[in-house]
C-alpha cells in the first residue's frame, strides 16, 4: 500500500470513528429513563448517516462540500455505487442537522422519531461498512457492545 493510500484509509478511518461515537451516543441516550432528550438523539443519528457518507467519498477520493444535506451526499455517493437506493430514506435525517440543535426551528422530536432516526442510521452504518470493505478497505469489527452504544 503506498503512503497517499495509507493517508486515505486513515482519513476514512477517522470519519468512521467519529460516526460510530454518534451512533453509540444516540443509541445511549435512548437507555434514558426520563427527561431523554430525543431531538439530540436524531441529531446524532443525522451526523453518523452524514459522516458515514463522507468517510465513503473520503475512500473514493471525491471531493465534498461540507453540507449536512444527506441527498446531495448520495448523489456524490451515486456515481461510484449502486448501494446508494436502499438508504433513500436517509435524507429524512437532514432536517435534524441543524433545526434540532436551535430552539425555534423544529417541533418537538417524538421518541418515535428518534428511534426511526437511529434505525436509520445504523443502516447506514451497515450498508457503507459492506461496501468500503468490499472494495478492499479493511475495518475493525464493531463490537456487539458499541453496536448496542454501551461503553
Amino acid at each position: 500500500m503506498s503512503a497517499l493510500d495509507k493517508k486515505i484509509a486513515q482519513r476514512v478511518q477517522e470519519w468512521l470513528d467519529y460516526a460510530d461515537e454518534d451512533l453509540r451516543l444516540a443509541r445511549y441516550a435512548l437507555t434514558m429513563s426520563s427527561s431523554c432528550p430525543h431531538r439530540l438523539i436524531a441529531f446524532h443519528a443525522q451526523q453518523c448517516a452524514e459522516k458515514y457518507l463522507k468517510a465513503y467519498l473520503v475512500f473514493r477520493r471525491v471531493d465534498f462540500p461540507y453540507t449536512h444535506d444527506i441527498a446531495k451526499l448520495l448523489a456524490l455517493c451515486a456515481v461510484h455505487a449502486v448501494w446508494i437506493q436502499e438508504l433513500r430514506d436517509a435524507e429524512g435525517l437532514t432536517p435534524f442537522a441543524a433545526t434540532a440543535r436551535y430552539p425555534g426551528k423544529v417541533e418537538d422530536v417524538t421518541r418515535r422519531e428518534a428511534l426511526r432516526a437511529v434505525q436509520i442510521a445504523g443502516r447506514v452504518q451497515k450498508v457503507v461498512r459492506k461496501a468500503l470493505t468490499e472494495e478492499g478497505m479493511i475495518l475493525p469489527k464493531v463490537s456487539e457492545n458499541q453496536a448496542k452504544g454501551k461503553a
